[in-house]
């Protein structure tokens, strides 16, 4: 089975950062603040997970889930842009899920990744639908 590694770089209330290599493929992450595994408002904690490519009811089409995360369900990668902390006015587009771009960058000054639905679908054909494990830390 491959192995792709998510190495975080930083994190904040804007969200937490860092970068994903498969094979020679090196894309941007962003996933939402460490907040203690908190569903909905925190990123996954450190590990190592299996990525299955499945159909996702929420999103009505095939994606990678990442499983099992301690006490969460439906955990994807998929494309957006912000991930802050929205209690605290930060604009957010996930609930625990993890975001591929191109780069990182800031839209209207609030940090984010950028390029992502490009990002995902380069991600995607390169798995090919594959299983995979991946390793956060």
């Amino acid at each position: 089975m491959r192995s792709v590694l998510l190495e975080r770089l930083e994190t904040s209330d804007s969200g937490t950062f860092g970068r994903i290599v498969a094979d020679r493929l090196v894309l941007y992450t962003g996933e939402l603040p460490n907040r203690d595994n908190a569903a909905n408002v925190s990123c996954i904690p450190p590990g190592t997970y299996t990525c299955a490519y499945t159909y996702s009811p929420r999103f009505r089409r095939r994606m990678y889930g990442i499983e099992p995360v301690p006490g969460r369900a439906g955990v994807r990668i998929h494309s957006a842009n912000f991930m802050g902390d929205s209690a605290k006015g930060l604009r957010c587009q996930l609930n625990g899920c993890i975001a591929l771009g191109e780069r990182l960058g800031k839209i209207d000054g609030q940090k984010a990744v950028l390029l992502s639905a490009p990002a995902v679908r380069r991600f995607v054909d390169l798995m090919a639908g594959e299983t995979f494990n991946i390793e956060v830390r």
